[in-house]
């Protein structure tokens, strides 16, 4: 029984494993077999001689890599800039889903959530290019208001002080519409009957905001901010790579920009590797205990 039970399970289920041959193939192409070049993070490679001809250094690539000039000021720039991103990251999407969720009229509501989507689906090089325009120091409309305040021009992207900022609340305008959609959706699942027990007992909304929607806001809450620690050694390679410069390397230089530097502007195949297996094996521990703190403190389950 137990075998013709299952044998009409898969008879009904096997079209849906079809759809996922695709997705398998293109993770196992672009994900597993590049593993496979992780190797030469112990050999000084060459590319002439290739895997099997370069020398063996063992961990010489990664004593070098950490002992290369301001590699900790590049890692504390990393998990800053990380770090502040995944918080502006929760707390506005947050607040503009709860403002948004007071909103009556439905078409409003639609409309706005729409608009603060967009910028979602718009890559950084198209981005970077509005935001370089907007904070230009001579025509850029920021820049414009300032001195119409009568303040001196101030040059954002070119600024150490500025740098880190600018990345944070760009980033966060691209992406917090995106988050606020999870939020909403969050918001669809409270029992109605709470707000209005919440009404009955006198409470306004406010109150009803602080004791009804943001309780039961609290597991998708904890959900997110837990899975987002797999990201504190991802800065986002293609906003920085768009906008900084070396003017800000100082307070803009993060490990992907580095490594990208390392090795495809000095050629140093086995140092940008070796760079790149620690920040994959640091951010898989990361990834690893988010999945935990997510079952235990939001009981979410991959399967």
């Amino acid at each position: 029984m137990e075998e013709q039970g299952a044998m009409n399970r898969w008879k009904r289920q096997w079209p849906l494993y079809a759809m996922l041959i695709p997705a398998i193939i293109v993770v196992v192409v672009y994900s597993y077999i590049p593993l496979a070049g992780s190797v030469i993070a112990f050999q000084d490679f060459q590319p002439f001689k290739g895997w099997f001809g370069s020398d063996w250094v063992g961990l010489e690539q990664f004593r070098y890599a950490f002992e290369l000039p301001d590699i900790w000021k590049i890692i504390r720039n990393t998990i800053v800039i990380s770090g502040m991103k995944i918080a502006a990251g929760l707390v506005v999407p947050i607040l503009f889903a709860l403002l948004l969720n007071e909103v009556g009229k439905m078409f409003v509501k639609r409309s706005v959530q729409t608009l603060i989507y967009l910028p979602h689906f718009l890559s950084w090089v198209i981005l970077g290019g509005i935001v370089i325009d907007l904070l230009s120091p001579s025509e850029g409309i920021v820049n414009q208001v300032i001195g119409w305040l009568g303040f001196e021009p101030v040059f954002f992207l070119g600024d150490n002080r500025w740098f880190p900022y600018i990345l944070v609340i760009t980033e966060t305008w691209k992406e917090f519409g995106f988050s606020t959609i999870v939020y909403l959706a969050a918001l669809t699942g409270i029992n109605p009957a709470l707000y209005e027990a919440a009404v009955i007992d006198g409470a306004g909304r406010l109150k009803q905001t602080w004791h009804v929607t943001l309780p039961g806001m609290v597991p998708i809450i904890v959900l997110m901010a837990t899975l987002s620690l797999g990201n504190v050694l991802n800065a986002g390679f293609d906003q920085i790579f768009n906008l900084y410069s070396p003017q800000v390397y100082e307070s803009g230089d993060v490990l992907d920009t580095l490594i990208y530097r390392v090795g495809l502007e000095d050629a140093q195949y086995s140092v940008a590797t070796a760079l790149g297996l620690v920040k994959s094996v640091v951010s898989f521990a990361f990834i690893s205990i988010s999945y935990w703190l997510a079952y235990r403190f939001a009981n979410y389950r991959i399967f």
